[in-house]
């Protein structure tokens, strides 16, 4: 038996439908040890710690294969409860606190201490009462293990972020034989001070033996406060290093180290763009989007480019798209063709030439119970009367140029349905996303914004919505801007890659660069 370890995850194993998502991957980590997760967006990182917390979305979708040690005793975590009661506990990036209780009540929470009263010896355990006093001073400890100088009687709404996620932590480690904590990106939200402390609380929890998984994407963290690393990718394990042992570098390249596959051929490449003549201009750049915000971007689109902007998830790249198109409220200035554009109205953008297709293509890019050729007219019956006839005083609907230009539109982006009429909600995700992009190109927009492009669909339909986009810029000239998620299809078909780092633009790289480049751009280094 192996007591080395206090978590030992081999030969995990994991498949939604006929999509595997880890594979034969191993996880291990020290008795009060500091140990980082590591991986790009989609790299398992979830998943694996799901498994790890017993998450009903694993049992609830035909489980996952592999073994499970903890302290060398092989164990079975078929529930988030069971989890607790090996001493595993989780810090959540999204705040699991009640507003209107106090400090103590959020620890002690699920686990308050009470006393006898006489109704509770005649009526049952439910009429005890609160034995606050207990209860405080159990807060009072666990908030003084992790420095937070806080008063345990004061209400939790209304405080700084930073102390929120104190409490947090605060109330994982005032549960009793806690062995093992799990730290999901816990500076995401903190300042730079703030972020200083909490890693100096996971070392005092450290060193009272209690063990951590740490997720972050920031290299700087990982080399100051873990002891060792995981790293995934695309789903497999990569391998487990000291982090004495290595650097951000080699860490990067390990994140992000893999053939760059090109999904389109542009080897056959003739376009000349001028560097100067820049069509799109973003000067300090805020946009309000939850979890996405920007802020403060400076960027320039070259006019008949393919601008990639990559980065990791809630780092701000969603929100420059929704930003430009209005839908959340900005700061700054957005010029085009050397007009600043008034954001504060909404449609701005889509009367000025910029086309749009949303990532929620589901939520925001189409409706599902109308047919194809009414999605696609949509916007440019609102925006510029498009597909309407005048009759005197009033417009009305040209059935005739919508259905012309429907199935123009089906046949030269090969959308795959049964005609015009058929509805959008009966097609492929892939059909689906070419039809946003059909109603973006109804507009007839010199610049095109298209925001995760592929997300959701199968590698065959990713390959044709890219080679669609490269087409439209090569052969129409379209200025196209792509947001995405995937490095590979942004190294596949864009000019250059803006990479979007906590709201700001962390640098610009062809796509040529090397793994390492994008790698510590992406970790904020």
């Amino acid at each position: 038996m192996n007591t080395d370890y206090r978590l030992e995850m081999i030969g995990i194993t994991k498949d939604y439908s006929e999509n595997r998502v880890l594979d034969n991957v191993e996880l291990k980590v020290g008795k009060g040890e500091i140990h980082a997760l590591m991986g790009e967006n989609g790299a398992g990182k979830s998943t694996l710690m799901n498994i790890l917390f017993g998450m009903p979305v694993i049992h609830n979708t035909g489980g996952f294969k592999g073994t499970i040690k903890i302290d060398g005793q092989e164990v079975k975590i078929d529930s988030p409860q069971k989890a607790l009661e090996l001493g595993i506990g989780m810090v959540h990036q999204e705040f699991m606190l009640i507003p209107g209780f106090t400090v103590t009540e959020n620890i002690k929470v699920g686990r308050e201490i009470t006393t006898p009263t006489v109704a509770s010896k005649i009526f049952g355990h439910s009429l005890e009462s609160l034995d606050r006093e207990a209860m405080q001073k159990d807060a009072r400890k666990a908030l003084d293990t992790i420095g937070l100088n806080i008063d345990e009687n004061d209400k939790v709404g209304g405080m700084p972020v930073g102390y929120m996620q104190f409490i947090e932590i605060a109330r994982e480690i005032d549960k009793t034989g806690i062995r093992l904590l799990i730290f999901d990106e816990p500076t995401a939200v903190l300042t730079e001070s703030e972020a200083d402390r909490l890693l100096d609380a996971m070392r005092v929890i450290a060193a009272q033996d209690i063990s951590i998984i740490f997720i972050t994407h920031r290299l700087d963290e990982v080399i100051s406060v873990t002891n060792s690393m995981t790293v995934l990718r695309d789903g497999q394990y990569v391998g487990r290093v000291e982090t004495k042992d290595t650097t951000a570098e080699t860490i990067a390249q390990m994140m992000i180290g893999r053939a760059v596959q090109k999904l389109v051929d542009k080897t056959e490449e003739t376009r000349t763009i001028n560097e100067s003549d820049v069509m799109l201009k973003l000067r300090n750049f805020e946009v309000d989007m939850p979890g996405e915000m920007v802020k403060g971007v400076d960027l320039d689109v070259r006019r008949g480019e393919i601008l990639g902007i990559g980065g990791l998830a809630g780092q701000g790249k969603i929100g420059i798209g929704g930003g430009i198109m209005g839908l959340y409220e900005t700061r700054g200035t957005v010029e085009l063709d050397g007009k600043v554009l008034d954001l504060s109205k909404l449609g701005t953008a889509l009367k000025n030439g910029i086309g749009f297709v949303s990532e929620d293509r589901k939520g925001v890019g189409l409706l599902l119970e109308e047919s194809i050729e009414e999605n696609i007219v949509f916007s440019a019956m609102q925006i510029n009367n498009g597909f309407l006839k005048n009759f005197g005083i009033t417009k009305q609907f040209d059935k005739k140029a919508t259905r012309e230009h429907a199935e123009k539109m089906i046949k030269s982006l090969d959308i795959r349905c049964t005609g015009p009429t058929q509805p959008v909600g009966a097609l492929s995700g892939g059909n689906q996303q070419k039809v946003c992009v059909a109603r973006a190109l109804a507009l007839n927009p010199k610049l095109l914004i298209v925001s995760e492009p592929t997300r959701g669909i199968d590698i065959g339909a990713k390959k044709l919505v890219l080679e669609l986009l490269a087409q439209l810029n090569k052969e129409q000239g379209m200025t196209v801007v792509i947001i995405s998620s995937e490095l590979n299809e942004l190294r596949s078909v864009a000019d250059r890659i803006a990479i979007i780092t906590e709201g700001q633009v962390a640098g610009i790289l062809s796509p040529d660069d090397s793994d390492a480049k994008f790698g510590l751009l992406m970790s904020g280094m």
